[in-house]
C-alpha cells in the first residue's frame, strides 16, 4: 500500500522489470495509469507478466460520468492470460491490485488462492478501501511490505529462498 495515487502500480512495475532481468519468472499483473484529457480521468492498462500483452481494462463512460469504468470483460480476458503463465513455471506472482473485483469474490482472487495452495509467492498491491476484504480472504497469511521498490525486491528475495527450502 502507498499513500500517492498510483505508487503502488509504479513500484510493482519497477520490481517486476528488475526480478525478470534478475531470472525470476514472475507472472500477473501490472497496471499502466495514463492521463486522458478528454475525459479528464486515466486511462487503466494491465501488463501480463512477463511478456504478455497490454490490455485496456477501463472504458470510456463520458467526461461527466461518476460510474465504474472497469472493463470486466477485458479483465477477465487477463485474468485467463495469467492463469496459463502460472501453470508453466512460474516462480512468483504480482497482482497489481485486490480490488473490487477481488473484493467481490472475482478477478484474480482465484488466481491468487491457486498460486498460494501451490507455494508460490503472491505479491499484491493494496487500497485501503478493500483492505478488511483482502484480510478477511488471506485468513493471516498475509504479511504487509512497505511499498518501495527495494523492500519488494528484498521480500521477493526472500520469499523465493523460502520456497527453494521447502521444495
Amino acid at each position: 500500500m502507498t499513500s500517492g495515487p498510483g505508487d503502488t502500480d509504479l513500484v510493482l512495475t519497477k520490481a517486476a522489470t528488475r526480478l525478470r532481468q534478475s531470472g525470476v519468472r514472475t507472472c500477473g499483473t501490472t497496471q499502466i495509469n495514463s492521463d486522458n484529457p478528454k475525459t479528464g480521468r486515466c486511462d487503466m492498462d494491465v501488463q501480463v507478466l512477463p511478456d504478455g500483452p497490454v490490455i485496456r481494462i477501463s472504458q470510456s463512460l463520458g467526461k461527466n460520468s461518476c460510474g465504474c469504468r472497469l472493463d470486466s470483460a477485458a479483465l477477465e480476458m487477463a485474468v485467463g492470460l495469467v492463469e496459463a503463465e502460472l501453470g508453466k513455471g512460474a516462480q512468483l506472482l504480482i497482482v497489481n491490485k485486490f480490488g473490487k473485483q477481488e473484493a467481490e469474490g472475482g478477478g484474480l482472487r482465484d488466481v491468487i488462492a491457486r498460486a498460494a495452495s501451490d507455494g508460490i509467492p503472491v505479491l499484491v498491491g493494496l487500497n485501503g478501501v478493500n483492505k478488511p476484504a483482502f484480510e478477511a480472504f488471506a485468513g493471516g497469511l498475509a504479511e504487509p511490505v512497505p511499498a518501495t521498490e527495494a523492500d519488494v525486491l528484498d521480500w521477493a528475495e526472500g520469499a523465493l529462498k523460502a520456497r527453494l527450502r521447502v521444495a
